[in-house]
């Protein structure tokens, strides 16, 4: 008899797994796919380790965090500085003195602060996500480097969307292309699988098992269970379905050594069908003969693909709350998780939310 069978083994189920291991807890991990690590799996190819489900760079203020998955890898210094390409025409990202200068050739902060207040357009109280960043930067950056590219993402209109999505991007006044403004930042020397093989050390793995298609069985095998799938597919969608978005990749094998310069380049006009192209060796600094690069698509979730992310509107919101109330009622079964909880979580606030799980738990 297991303690735990943790459903999910992606970075929630594997620090979750951890933990519970290290306290002397035995615990089954499951996945249905025929792999570890979840959304972070990175695969070699070419001797490069690809992002299969796209870029994935881990960044934290939190510390504690940091230090806990540095147990695990080293990491390489990759700071994360993409490039915007509207039309063929290229900008520095997040929105900065570079950006500004390559929009309106402006050369100081006063004058970029003079451009954007005077495009605002008075918006006092920003309302969805168009009005939020039309009163960070502008409109001529709305229009370029952010309409079009927010709603391939998310396929609605900018009007549609809630204003705090926005709010996570940084605008500077300095000359400074690194997009996060966390103390720490990289990517796992050796990708990150090699991290959760780590974290699972100890623990039973089963891959190609669907927990829902054999839960009374597999709920048999243990005293308690940790569910990171989605919450509403849990419950068979009894309430309703929740909102998700799907990724389709387009992964190809370049014959040369370096495709686009940068890791990250986003396509922010609209007649562009993808969203980004990932060059996945300039994450690790890499020099092999070939490249990798990955075209990702943003597209609407339906059952039987993989949820990417939720779409955390009010609509949704609040149904996630009823499910959430559900859950309460299950005996011996906790929710985590961007999926089991219904959110757009970085991989350190993933991280966070399951030490504090565990915490609660042994508390």
């Amino acid at each position: 008899m297991y303690d735990w069978l943790i459903v999910g083994a992606g970075l929630y189920g594997a620090t979750f797994a951890r933990e519970m291991t290290d306290a002397g807890k035995k615990c089954l991990v499951i996945d249905r796919r025929d792999h570890i690590a979840g959304n972070i799996y990175t695969e070699c190819l070419e001797d490069i380790n690809v992002h299969r489900y796209g870029a994935h760079i881990f960044h934290t203020s939190d510390r504690e965090v940091w230090d806990y998955i540095n147990r695990f890898c080293e990491f390489n210094g990759y700071v994360n500085s993409p490039v915007a390409n509207y039309n063929g025409r290229l900008y520095n990202l997040p929105f900065n003195m570079n950006t500004f200068y390559q929009m309106w050739g402006v050369t100081t902060p006063d004058a970029a602060r003079e451009m954007i207040e005077k495009q605002k357009g008075g918006i006092k109280e920003p309302e969805n996500l168009e009005e939020q960043a039309i009163n960070l930067v502008g409109r001529d950056i709305y229009e370029v480097l952010v309409k079009s590219y927010t709603e391939k993402q998310w396929g609605k209109s900018c009007k549609e969307l809630p204003a705090f999505i926005i709010k996570r991007l940084p605008v500077r006044f300095t000359f400074d292309n690194n997009y996060f403004n966390d103390r720490f930042q990289g990517i796992p020397i050796g990708g990150y699988t090699a991290v959760i093989e780590k974290m699972l050390d100890g623990c039973d793995v089963r891959l190609g098992v669907d927990y829902l298609e054999n839960k009374e069985q597999l709920n048999a095998l243990a005293k308690n269970v940790l569910f990171t799938g989605c919450i509403d597919e849990y419950f068979g969608y009894c309430l309703g379905s929740l909102e998700y978005r799907t990724v389709r990749f387009e992964t190809e094998v370049l014959d040369k050594q370096n495709y686009q310069g940068v890791a990250v380049m986003n396509y922010t006009d609209a007649k562009t069908p993808f969203t980004r192209i990932i060059e996945h060796k300039h994450f690790e600094y890499g020099a092999q003969p070939k490249t990798v690069i990955s075209k990702e698509y943003s597209t609407a979730w339906t059952a039987g693909m993989e949820p990417y992310y939720p779409v955390n509107d009010g609509k949704n919101s609040e149904l996630y709350k009823k499910y959430a109330e559900l859950a309460k009622n299950e005996k011996n079964v906790i929710f985590g998780g961007r999926l089991g909880e219904y959110r757009y979580y970085d991989m350190d606030k993933v991280i966070r939310s399951a030490l504090d799980k565990i915490k609660e738990i042994i508390k």
